[in-house]
């Protein structure tokens, strides 16, 4: 006896058999889910731009346009989109499906090095570019706070020890940080004092640029052996600062801080947080969901220091997870604050922001 005796003796009960398969798989047919929009990854790359000072029409004109420009011609290439505000530039490259990622970004990044010869030369830093979607929620999102240790400590241990590691895991492509503030040194020119002395804010510029380089001293050569100078001349803090001499009126020196205040601060002082430090996790513009889900536990090797906790926003999995996970990454150190705070406040940084400045932002796409 084969297989299809049976089917062949019983053709009343093959033909029910088979109009029964019919039809289940037309039923099932038409419960198949259908996504009106299904999850389509499309490669995304994100490049910014700072040019502190500038307003919108100035950064469309100087920084936005050759950008653009430039990346216009990138083969595959679908949308490009850009926002410029207040000293800051974003553009939005969007490429077909069929286009590698890895291979987009080193023609963005040709295209970056092409346009750097129309840029302004004063530029403080090259823009950059990540391999992100902005449309795309974080991951992850993790709050800091400390007792113990100012604002601006906490953004910068946040910046250069938990964003820094965070970026290194596989499938992560960006790491921000809301509410930022790097210390800095600000400098309050008093312009009654340095008029009545004869001197211009581009006299103080001067100083502070010729009194804080940090350029080879050279060496000393002897017939048996030869000495390298090492100096640095850089100043970091706002006592350092002061002492400055901006020039000479009368036979007597006049030195910064005869001529205005000079405090240790943030760079924006615009920029503000009073609860914690919230950082958020971007996955890479085509990782892996696999990756994207492992990304938070493979971070749980983080040097050992201070507690960091999940926001609100973050997955259950992950609010379960990254307490247990990270518990020793935190801020804690036993020293009283420098700025006299009194311990036991909770001084951090948040996403909030202050409303754009007057003067809008642009937008274009093309």
């Amino acid at each position: 006896m084969n297989i299809s005796e049976p089917f062949i003796r019983r053709p009343i009960a093959t033909s029910l058999l088979m109009a029964g398969v019919v039809l289940m798989g037309a039923l099932g047919y038409y419960l198949l889910p259908i996504s009106a929009l299904p999850a389509v990854d499309f490669p995304t790359i994100q490049v910014t731009a700072q040019y502190p000072g500038a307003s919108p029409d100035v950064m469309v004109s100087s920084v936005t346009t050759p950008l653009e420009r430039q990346f216009g011609q990138i083969s595959g290439l679908a949308m490009m989109s850009s926002v410029s505000s207040f000293g800051n530039s974003a553009v939005t490259l969007q490429f077909n499906l069929d286009r590698d990622i890895d291979a987009a970004a080193q023609d963005v990044q040709a295209a970056i090095n092409a346009a750097r010869g129309v840029l302004p030369r004063d530029l403080p830093n090259p823009p950059t570019y990540s391999k992100v979607n902005p449309a795309d929620t974080p991951i992850i999102t993790l709050q800091i706070t400390s007792d113990t240790l100012p604002l601006e400590k906490v953004n910068d241990l946040a910046d250069t020890v938990l964003a820094q590691k965070l970026s290194e895991v596989t499938g992560v492509g960006l790491v921000t940080i809301e509410g930022n503030q790097k210390p800095a040194v600000r400098v309050r020119v008093n312009p009654a004092a340095i008029a009545a002395l004869g001197l211009s804010l581009e006299d103080v510029r001067s100083a502070l640029t010729l009194n804080n380089v940090n350029a080879p001293k050279g060496s000393f050569d002897g017939p048996r052996q030869a000495y390298s100078i090492g100096a640095n001349d850089q100043i970091f803090s706002a006592a350092d600062y002061r002492p400055i001499i901006i020039a000479y009126k009368n036979g007597s020196p006049v030195r910064l801080g005869d001529i205005g205040e000079v405090v240790d601060d943030v760079e924006n002082v615009r920029l503000a947080g009073w609860v914690y430090a919230s950082s958020g996790v971007r996955p890479s513009s085509g990782a892996a969901t696999s990756e994207r889900q492992e990304a938070p536990r493979k971070s749980s090797n983080l040097a050992p220091t201070e507690p960091v906790r999940p926001s609100s926003g973050a997955a259950t999995s992950e609010r379960q997870e990254a307490p247990r996970k990270s518990s020793n990454l935190a801020l804690t150190e036993p020293a009283a604050p420098e700025d006299g705070r009194t311990p036991g406040n909770k001084y951090g940084s948040s996403g909030a922001k202050h409303p754009a400045p007057a003067g809008g932002e642009h937008y274009s796409n093309c």
